[in-house]
């Protein structure tokens, strides 16, 4: 039965959840893929461990590496469709949200039955939860149930959303935007009449109240191992600061567009003999391992370096809510560029990360041409970027498939009869990924290039894909700063 290697990452942790005391959870390494969620998520394993155990209990052994019964892939999988009802629902809340167009209109063309296909019909959540293997619909539908919340304006919203942190903490990426918005809607209660924040409507109770709500929902989490004095272990495996700046599959963000041109310069140096072939670092930035490297000629970058940079990406975004608010819509725009800004700056960002800000923008996109416009150009190129994560040949035509499907309903869909969406040069820019996919797919398996240079398709899916991600952050700037908020129906 087909599965990858998260099928083992998330068996290793039912097992090390179910046969040892907590105080062992984060300590132990007899595998590779040591436990390095959150606590929350740690419990949740635990959880599905009581139900793997009727399924075949030698997958809840440690020492049982690698281990992959029929009966231990069908449990892993209809446990991914079982959790998967908490996103079913957070969809449904979020289509609850849309703005509709005032009259009657044919339902398939209606923006909220454009939205739940767009959620519950992803093609990169499917691949990655269901052919792949990861819980990721389980935790997107808890960030969508906080942001459907948030946009009916209710505070539920906020506990929502420090329960993910604690399952996650990934979604660390959008917690500027949920921060700074809960403090300025929430804690301040009035604004004066030019919109900006009345000091004077400070209330320190709701202040108190959200941080109740966040302190209680990390004690649940962390507190026992605090109590154990375990609390630096847990961080240790938490940010794993020694996996290097990218991983494995890199991510299509600024630091592949800065590999690559770090790597060009190289050759280049070394061909115009400005630089000395044997003296650069040896180690492989496209080797598909996860390790340190040290870059040849532009400055290596350092997690403090990441992080200061990703700072700086999100610093207009989360001003922006603060000094003129737009509402829950507001926040959602600084959502999105938050997530996406910590993907393109953040260090070593997973490719699925992506998924971060393809979603929610799925909100935006069905009651806005421009949101479409750039909800079209990052999902085409967000989701052509998680190919490499089904390398096989029998998955090709699977992927390949269910891509297109996707991409010609969102196309056709947002369109929804009126003119072209897109400009000519995104046009062109799109096309170009059916040529790297045939380079990627068809042209290089074929090549004597394959043996030499395995992780060449990676490198090019990744750098090609990058260019349209850095777009798309930039036109999301670009709509904030133009204060537009009101829906435009398509």
């Amino acid at each position: 039965m087909l599965h990858s290697t998260d099928f083992e990452v998330h068996r290793n942790w039912l097992a090390i959840t179910h046969s040892l005391p907590v105080s062992r959870w984060y300590h132990e390494n007899t595998s590779e893929w040591t436990l390095d969620y959150p606590p929350l998520f740690a419990w949740f394993e635990f959880g599905l461990s009581h139900v793997a155990q009727h399924f075949d209990r030698n997958m809840l052994q440690v020492e049982n590496l690698n281990y992959a019964s029929p009966s231990t892939v069908l449990f892993q999988r209809l446990s991914v469709i079982f959790t998967d009802v908490v996103f079913i629902y957070a969809a449904k809340e979020c289509c609850r949200c849309v703005q509709e167009q005032k009259g009657s209109r044919d339902v398939l063309n209606r923006p909220s039955f454009v939205l739940a296909v767009l959620l519950l019909w992803n093609f990169g959540l499917l691949i990655v939860d269901h052919i792949h293997f990861q819980y990721n619909g389980f935790l997107f539908g808890v960030l969508l149930l906080s942001v459907a919340k948030h946009l009916q304006v209710q505070t539920s919203g906020a506990l929502l959303f420090a329960i993910l942190l604690n399952l996650k903490h990934i979604y660390l990426y959008v917690a500027p935007a949920y921060g700074i918005y809960l403090l300025r809607s929430y804690c301040f209660t009035q604004d004066n009449k030019d919109g900006s924040i009345r000091w004077m409507s400070f209330s320190p109770l709701r202040l108190l109240a959200l941080g109740s709500i966040v302190v209680s929902v990390c004690a649940l989490s962390f507190g026992p191992f605090i109590a154990m004095g375990q609390l630096p272990q847990v961080l240790s495996r938490l940010f794993p600061f020694k996996r290097g700046l990218c991983h494995a599959y890199w991510a299509p963000n600024i630091w592949a567009l800065y590999n690559v041109l770090d790597k060009g310069l190289a050759v280049l140096g070394v061909r115009l003999k400005l630089l000395e072939e044997a003296e650069l670092p040896r180690a492989s930035m496209t080797g598909g391992l996860v390790q340190e490297f040290q870059h040849s000629v532009l400055l290596s970058v350092s997690p403090s370096a990441t992080l200061v940079c990703t700072l700086l990406s999100i610093l207009p975004a989360v001003a922006s809510i603060w000094l003129r608010p737009c509402g829950a819509r507001g926040f959602l725009r600084c959502l999105l560029l938050c997530a996406l800004g910590s993907f393109m700056f953040g260090w070593h960002v997973h490719e699925k990360a992506v998924l971060i800000a393809i979603l929610p923008l799925s909100i935006l996109a069905v009651e806005s041409r421009e949101d479409a416009r750039i909800f079209l150009v990052l999902t085409t190129t967000g989701h052509y970027s998680l190919f490499p994560l089904l390398f096989t040949p029998t998955e090709r035509p699977v992927k390949v498939s269910l891509m297109l499907m996707f991409t010609i309903f969102s196309f056709t869909a947002l369109r929804n009869g009126q003119g072209p969406l897109l400009r000519p040069l995104e046009v062109v820019y799109l096309l170009g990924l059916v040529v790297v996919a045939i380079a990627c797919e068809v042209v290089f398996p074929l090549s004597p290039w394959q043996q030499r240079l395995p992780f060449l398709p990676l490198l090019a899916t990744s750098v090609y894909c990058s260019v349209g991600v850095c777009y798309s952050f930039l036109r999301l700037y670009v709509r904030l700063l133009q204060r537009d908020d009101k829906p435009k129906q398509l």
